[in-house]
């Protein structure tokens, strides 16, 4: 195996793959210190203040001088003042639709969306219903009728810690509006019952609107304060519950387009090998998705951050590059105003990794999106009413990046890791892909996919078509490993923006 990458001739650096003591020469050069695995290594010398790039992209400027050899890291590199050309659509080019017709096994909604999994939902308007939506779920689950369903994946209580203590009319409340309805219309959910206390402010009349929340009318509604306090409305909960549940096993899987898929893809605990392995991999898997018809999903806005000029000039249109700028230039102007910083990431679980700059990690992450045109540019659960590859903004908490995706129609995640993220998000199965293979062996039991063994010959095309075709498979209705574990109850993480009061 290598022992050190580099990935673009113009880069400064090279990448560690192994732990390289002092003396070892890379590139005709000693290493001056000892330089841990997916950490940086000067290829030259560089002079304070000179740019230093990976990937063939500025990530930062020495914030002394470098010597060739040296250790690359947050102790001589910081965040560089940047700008990028963003040449609206300069390199959108359509991808090769695919010739070979692809299903999977799912369950088709009357609105015409596809499941990959059905479950009944439990949703709270607001965290007063929400232990009363986990006591009704628990007790459904504990009957007899359910234990006797055959098509039904499981009850699963969607609580939150907002809905009340905020405006009803800002932006805080327009988020958390569309995540609701969205969560309530994931395909991923035969049935909904929403369950509200009754005197918030996130009320469900407003939900509902004036038309049916869900197209197929498996929906129904309460408060606590009007059906008469807890018990009674965890026994008439129950009740809606055994009547929604008979029309949700009456659905069965059938074959379904494959560009009926769409993934939310992610990136959590990232690692000098993100952007090397599992994220290009990824983007290979992805643009064979939109190749077939699909849809993926990129978001966490704070983590492409430095990178967008690398989605703008795929734009499919300046109006769509330009929705993407000016999602960059709120992100700017919200962390400002809140005495945060665009450059707050990585984290130190990141560093430790070997990545240094905000502008590295995004390089990294851009990756996940492929080749593909950015066809469209949506807010945090907004429906995503285009094929092909879009984004959505959202913060880079991962939990609270999904739960936006799952809202906008996700029935898949996809999930890449370096240092070995945990967590799954009901309604939709995750699938975790490793980045490197000495993570994966150690964390298996959580990981679906490695991709550490691009390093030691498998190509990235082979690895995005291994990926590809498990998308299938857990479409299909293939377990993934945190849905093995029981992960999902904990993950519904709404973006809370605005004054909680």
């Amino acid at each position: 195996m290598a022992r050190f990458i580099v990935l673009n001739p113009e880069d400064s650096v090279a990448i560690a793959l192994a732990d390289l003591p002092a003396g070892e020469v890379v590139e005709d050069t000693a290493l001056l210190a000892p330089v841990p695995r997916g950490h940086k290594i000067a290829r030259t010398e560089i002079v304070p203040g000179g740019l230093v790039r990976r990937y063939g992209q500025i990530i930062g400027q020495a914030t002394q001088t470098i010597p060739a050899g040296a250790h690359v890291h947050v102790h001589n590199l910081a965040m560089a003042d940047h700008t990028a050309d963003y040449a609206f659509g300069a390199d959108m080019r359509p991808l090769a639709p695919a010739n070979e017709p692809r299903t999977f096994m799912g369950y088709r909604r009357a609105d015409g969306q596809a499941g990959t999994r059905n479950y009944l939902g439990v949703l709270t308007s607001v965290n007063c219903s929400g232990s009363v939506a986990r006591f009704i779920a628990e007790e459904a689950e504990k009957t007899d009728w359910f234990r006797a369903l055959k098509n039904v994946d499981g009850i699963v209580p969607i609580v939150h810690g907002s809905g009340c203590g905020m405006s009803g009319t800002d932006e805080g409340y327009q988020t958390l509006f569309r995540t609701l309805q969205g969560y309530a219309r994931n395909p991923n959910f035969s049935g909904i019952l929403l369950v509200g206390l009754g005197c918030e402010v996130m009320q469900i009349p407003d939900l509902i609107g004036t038309a049916r929340l869900r197209g197929d009318g498996n929906f129904k509604y309460m408060t606590i304060q009007q059906t008469g306090g807890t018990r009674r409305t965890v026994e008439a909960g129950v009740e809606m519950l055994r009547g929604m549940a008979q029309k949700a096993d009456a659905c069965s899987r059938e074959p379904i387009p494959v560009s009926e898929i769409v993934i939310g893809m992610q990136c959590g605990g990232s690692d000098g090998y993100s952007g090397i392995t599992a994220n290009p991999a990824l983007g290979v898997a992805s643009d064979l998705l939109v190749a077939h018809g699909g849809t993926t999903i990129l978001s966490e806005t704070t983590e492409i951050y430095g990178a967008e000029h690398l989605l703008t000039r795929r734009a499919v249109s300046a109006e769509v590059g330009q929705k993407l700028i000016d999602r960059i230039h709120w992100w700017e102007d919200y962390t400002a105003r809140n005495k945060g910083e665009m450059n707050n990431n990585p984290s130190p679980g990141n560093k430790k990794g070997g990545l240094t700059t905000i502008l590295e990690k995004s390089l990294g992450a851009v990756a996940k999106g492929g080749a593909a045109p950015l066809s469209g540019v949506y807010l945090f659960g907004e429906p995503i009413d285009t094929k092909g590859f879009v984004f959505m903004d959202s913060p880079g908490y991962d939990p609270c990046s999904v739960t936006g995706q799952v809202a906008s129609g996700a029935n898949l995640i996809v999930f890449t890791t370096g240092r070995g993220s945990v967590s799954g998000y009901k309604p939709v199965p995750c699938i975790k892909v490793a980045t490197n293979s000495e993570m994966f062996a150690r964390m298996e039991e959580d990981m679906d996919i490695n991709t550490g063994d691009i390093l030691t010959g498998t190509t990235l095309e082979e690895k995005g078509r291994e990926m590809f075709e498990m998308f299938i498979r857990v479409a299909s209705g293939e377990a993934t490993k945190s849905e093995a574990l029981g992960f999902g109850g904990a993950e519904f993480v709404p973006w809370q923006i605005g004054a909680v009061m």
